[in-house]
């Protein structure tokens, strides 16, 4: 881990995501007293104020923090200014003076190399710490590539045993690129006969296998809930990983629960959000790219 990155790691594997979060004025604090100190939040998830209000009611200090924000598609589509502008407006609801990290949320097909020399120039001016992406697969990071001044510290992606990218995974990270995971651990799918089997073995919580997973796969974690317990659970997703890990038959059996239609499920939904809340058709979307 690197740049940007090994402060994301330095603040926890674990992170407090905040998409549909309700009541963020006291759950923010919350998390906070519990332990989270990395915070990821987004234009798009129209919470930023109360998420700032509730950040600024916390006695932790801000320099213990990691705030991550991203920027929209909707925004992206109007340009570097735009951009810009855009970041002054999270700091300012958020409450802070600067952003640890800040992502380009989804890669707008002819307009997130312009998005990306905005954050460029956001890292430069000192308003963001350090910048990345979200969502790119290995085509779009090639289509970047050549107009990078300031590399990337992360990719934020879905990624989880149901939804193993591996191809992806090894691209980025050979890129020297981190990745953060979203969607790690649906609560629907830690019922999953495997996890619950493993979980048993090993004496630990569902969570607790997606997370040692996750660190197998060295993908830093995000995860939300707004219940005092599972924010417990959640933090602890790692514990003990080190001194009691998966087996390599346990990660290969967690590898082989990504299925077909999930990596086709994600592949439209990937089309569908790099062009959402865009004039952009969805003609405008890739048709073929990596989808694992």
């Amino acid at each position: 881990v690197h740049g940007g990155g090994s402060r994301i790691l330095m603040a926890g594997t674990v992170g407090y995501g905040t998409y549909k979060l309700q009541g963020a004025e006291t759950v923010i604090p919350l998390a906070l007293d519990l332990g989270y100190r990395i915070i990821d939040c987004a234009e798009f998830y129209n919470n930023e104020s109360e998420i700032g209000i509730g950040l600024a009611k916390s006695t932790i200090p801000r320099q213990q923090l990691f705030i991550i924000s991203k920027v929209w598609t909707s925004t992206i589509c109007q340009g570097r200014t735009a951009v810009i502008a855009q970041c002054r407006n999270t700091l300012k609801r958020l409450q802070t003076t600067y952003l640890d990290l800040y992502l380009i949320h989804w890669p707008v097909p002819q307009h997130h190399i312009e998005a990306w020399k905005a954050l460029e120039h956001l890292q430069r001016t000192g308003l963001v710490k350090s910048i990345g992406l979200s969502n790119y697969t290995i085509e779009d990071y090639e289509e970047l590539k050549p107009h990078i001044t300031i590399k990337p510290v992360v990719n934020q992606v879905e990624i989880s045993p149901f939804l193993y990218r591996k191809n992806t995974l090894n691209y980025f990270l050979n890129e020297g690129i981190d990745l953060q995971g979203y969607r790690v651990a649906r609560w629907s799918q830690l019922s999953h006969p495997v996890i619950l089997r493993i979980a048993s073995i090993h004496h630990i919580s569902p969570q607790q296998v997606i997370g040692r997973w996750c660190v197998h796969k060295k993908v830093l974690i995000l995860i939300k809930s707004e219940n005092r317990e599972r924010l417990i659970d959640n933090l602890n997703m790692t514990q003990n990983g080190d001194v009691d890990p998966l087996s390599a038959e346990e990660i290969a059996e967690l590898d082989q629960l990504t299925t077909e239609e999930n990596l086709n499920t994600f592949r439209d939904l990937y089309r569908k959000c790099v062009v959402r809340d865009t004039p952009l058709p969805l003609e405008m979307a890739r048709s073929t790219f990596t989808i694992d």
